[in-house]
């Protein structure tokens, strides 16, 4: 699956998901919609598809998604809407809808061999097991080497 089907996929289920939740149960435009919808295709496709789930996997980047389309709806729904329950409800509603999508894309996504070697390829500049070594000093008496340090300096 190309990237492009992979945008293609998400911009429709975007669009389905905040036609329902934002103009089935309240009033909303169509340009609302339209651009909801590419705000959030592009935003989740770049943070949830390309950083997150090659890094993470598919539950922490359908997490991701959940978040990213409920805050930028909540954020954008409040300039651009005057109803708060319209705000509240349509960015729950549209959230989880997109998010039961995210999921069967992040599905189609693994089950394709060839789509995957992007994911593949890239590397995860951050190591995804976070083990890091460290050192300890062997300083016993720190008094006697700040009292060592301070007489040295005297002579």
């Amino acid at each position: 699956m190309r990237h492009s089907t992979v945008l293609v996929i998400k911009f429709i289920t975007c669009l389905i998901a905040f036609a329902i939740g934002l103009d089935l149960f309240f009033n909303a435009t169509f340009i609302e919609i339209l651009s909801f919808s590419l705000f959030v295709t592009f935003a989740t496709y770049l943070v949830g598809e390309l950083v997150i789930l090659p890094q993470l996997g598919r539950r922490a980047a359908a997490v991701v998604d959940f978040f990213l389309t409920y805050l930028s709806v909540w954020v954008f729904g409040s300039i651009l809407f005057e109803s708060y329950l319209q705000v509240a409800w349509g960015s729950i509603i549209s959230a989880t809808l997109i998010t039961v999508g995210e999921i069967v894309v992040h599905l189609l996504i693994e089950e394709r061999g060839p789509a995957t070697r992007y994911f593949e390829n890239h590397h995860a500049p951050v190591k995804p097991h976070l083990a890091f070594g460290t050192e300890f000093a062997e300083d016993e008496n720190v008094r006697n080497s700040i009292k060592n340090s301070s007489n040295q300096g005297k002579k």
